[in-house]
């Protein structure tokens, strides 16, 4: 049985070292929402990514995610797949004892539901994804 893990908006997964990858509409919506051109977007918040392919979000020198503004994400309603799929879709180690979703047991009907509302994708991506994971 799959167990989705239920956010609780702790903002742990904000402060973990590591890159945010970026796709082209990604940058558009955050730039839109931030209300500042593309290219000025990608000036202030964006850094090459490790591998050179692409472009990732910039962090604070302290490690932590730019966008991380105390306890909140100051680009929560278009905020990068990569985060909305953290942490149900995610296979980081030992993630459990840095976030503090709660699991939960559930069918893989109800996983596919939560999962597709949590994270925006579609039913069928989850599913994709869950047959994966078996």
């Amino acid at each position: 049985m799959p167990i989705f893990h239920e956010c609780q908006r702790c903002t742990a997964c904000c402060r973990w070292p590591g890159q945010v990858r970026l796709t082209d509409a990604e940058i558009a919506r955050l730039a839109a929402f931030r209300g500042v051109s593309e290219h000025d977007f990608i000036q202030q918040f964006t850094r090459l990514a490790s591998d050179r392919r692409g472009l990732a979000l910039l962090d604070q020198p302290n490690g932590e995610c730019i966008f991380l503004e105390g306890e909140n994400c100051a680009v929560q309603p278009v905020k990068p797949q990569q985060c909305r799929d953290f942490p149900n879709l995610w296979r980081y180690p030992d993630a459990e004892k840095f976030c503090r979703a709660v699991p939960r047991e559930v069918g893989e009907e109800e996983y596919v539901r939560l999962v597709t509302a949590a994270t925006g994708r579609t039913p069928e991506e989850i599913t994709a994804l869950l047959t994966q994971k078996s």
